[in-house]
């Protein structure tokens, strides 16, 4: 039996009703997570960090989903997936409160607490959503409705940087002047003492609306899917099995996505920085992230319109792969003097803006668009089959995620030593083994 076959039926009413609410987390996830890629350059001029130094950002974040993961399945099994939703909300908000201290201190450990507390709380929130969207209704078009969540994740995450910019980030061609004529370092420090009391009011907000969230939803209704009962699918071998290493395709789906989400994040979090280092101001560099956002909402729309009926998951994460490797090498080989300009609105204000990019960060930024397929052609080609351990699977999967905190890492280690230009050399190996896995890995199985 399919894993679909196994759940209790689910009513049109209730089927609606929980992909709304999981849209809302989606939206969630995202305006938290692509935060980073403007809390990159925020901390690293407040704190005084180095490009290494900085990328701990994305370090504390997404380690907490390989600390966290199994915990949270232990959790969801408890509590089901509605009431650990609402705590991983709960949870996120504490994080959010964590900014106030480290703002008020200037304490770049502090910020990064509180980064690994948020991360804490998406780490629960992942561990029930994606199985719950995968499995909430037929498995071959699983993909098309993770990304119609996709489309709610990245939209936040392009609009995300774009108001914390707007806000943290005003008028910071007029602190860079102050801070390079600042000789004397106590007014060096005023000046940056006073820049990181700026994202204490943001996260205020945050802490709010999260925490009113978690209290609504825990009064919604919201349908259950249980999986604890399923047997995994007759069409792998050993129908009967006792552990969830017994399913390669999983593991190995896991070691895959490690790699994918590294690529993401560095796609999203890196390209800021990585236009500031080549002396494009941040009148327009605060808008990179949303072009890498924007790739993956295109990315998402073919998926919904293409998958399954004229594209397979299969195809779609081969594809994926493959441009991958391409706009990779188009990013580390286009000479970063070849610049190009074009018309944009902003996402927030809608105003008409004109931005400046060179060639070689948009091809960072269609990054966005190879990866937008990968992660939901993932999630059911790796949850195949295995039934009642959908959430221990679940689990493995998300602390996957910690690839977003090691790989970005690299990357800037790599930027400091050589440019961050030949640092995108780290993004090859990550889509050559997602390449393996969508010919060969899927179809691994168990003896």
């Amino acid at each position: 039996m399919t894993i679909v076959e196994a759940a209790a039926p689910i009513s049109r009413k209730n089927y609606i009703v929980g992909m709304t609410v999981i849209a809302v987390f989606f939206f969630i996830f995202g305006f938290v997570t692509w935060l980073n890629g403007i809390l990159i350059p925020f901390l690293r001029t407040a704190c005084e960090l180095t490009d290494f130094q900085a990328y701990f950002v994305t370090t504390a974040f997404y380690i907490s989903y390989f600390v966290m993961s199994l915990p949270s399945s232990a959790v969801l099994k408890k509590t089901g997936f509605k009431n650990g939703m609402s705590i991983g909300l709960w949870v996120m908000a504490v994080g959010a409160l964590i900014f106030i201290p480290a703002a008020m201190a200037r304490n770049y450990a502090i910020f990064l607490l509180g980064l690994f507390v948020q991360g804490t709380g998406m780490a629960l929130l992942q561990t029930a959503s994606n199985p719950y969207v995968t499995i909430i209704g037929p498995r071959e078009s699983a993909a098309k409705r993770i990304s119609m969540m996709g489309i709610a994740n990245k939209f936040a995450g392009a609009i995300a940087p774009v108001i914390l910019g707007a806000y943290i980030l005003k008028d910071s061609h007029i602190l860079d002047a102050q801070l390079a004529a600042a000789t004397d370092a106590l007014v060096r420090a005023e000046i940056l003492d006073l820049l990181a009391t700026r994202v204490i009011n943001p996260y205020i907000i945050m802490a709010v609306i999260l925490g009113a969230l978690g209290l609504l939803l825990r009064l919604a209704h919201l349908p259950e899917v249980d999986t604890d009962a399923e047997e995994p699918s007759v069409g792998l071998t050993n129908v009967n099995k006792t552990s969830i290493w017994h399913f390669p395709h999983m593991i190995i789906g896991a070691v895959a996505l490690f790699f994918y989400v590294g690529v993401e994040v560095i796609a999203g979090d890196t390209i800021i920085r990585y236009g500031q280092s080549l002396d494009i101001g941040m009148s327009s560099a605060k808008y990179f992230t949303s072009l890498t956002m924007l790739g993956m909402i295109l990315g998402y729309i073919m998926g919904i319109i293409l998958i399954p009926k004229a594209l397979s998951q299969v195809k779609a994460l081969r594809i994926s792969a493959i441009l991958g490797i391409i706009f990779s090498l188009g990013a580390i080989f286009t000479p970063s003097a070849a610049q190009i300009t074009m018309p944009f609105r902003d996402l927030v204000t809608f105003d008409a803006v004109t931005l400046t990019i060179p060639v070689t960060v948009l091809f960072v930024a269609l990054l966005g668009l190879a990866n937008a397929l990968i992660w939901p052609s993932m999630w059911p080609l790796a949850l195949n089959g295995v039934g009642r351990f959908t959430k221990t699977a679940s689990a493995l999967l998300v602390m996957s995620v910690v690839g977003g905190a090691i790989i970005p890492l690299i990357y800037g280690k790599l930027a400091d030593i050589f440019s961050t230009q030949a640092a995108y050399w780290v993004c090859l190996p990550s889509y050559l083994i997602l390449l393996y896995y969508s010919i060969h890995g899927y179809r691994l199985k168990g003896r």
